[in-house]
């Protein structure tokens, strides 16, 4: 099972989404970071910058991964959350 790490910014996103949508994209993550052949027709290598995207509903989650650790960067709203700016 791979380690996970949540960016600060991310972290504040879980807290101020609803709990609903919150513990169902921490299960994913967590599903992912355990087996991640189970959601492999969700998860997408992102064109043009490092990183991958995981589909959980409407919300999209930006992180890295190297095989030992995955990396949290961005949860937000499908759309909105590929935006470049930090």
């Amino acid at each position: 099972m791979r380690s996970v790490v949540v960016s600060k910014r991310a972290a504040k996103t879980l807290l101020r989404m609803p709990a609903n949508a919150a513990a169902r994209i921490r299960a994913k993550i967590f599903q992912y970071a355990k087996d991640p052949a189970s959601l492999a027709n969700n998860v997408v290598k992102l064109q043009g910058r490092e990183g991958y995207r995981l589909r959980v509903g409407d919300w999209r989650v930006i992180f890295a991964d190297d095989g030992r650790v995955m990396f949290i960067e961005r949860i937000g709203p499908r759309g909105g959350v590929y935006d470049q700016e930090s």
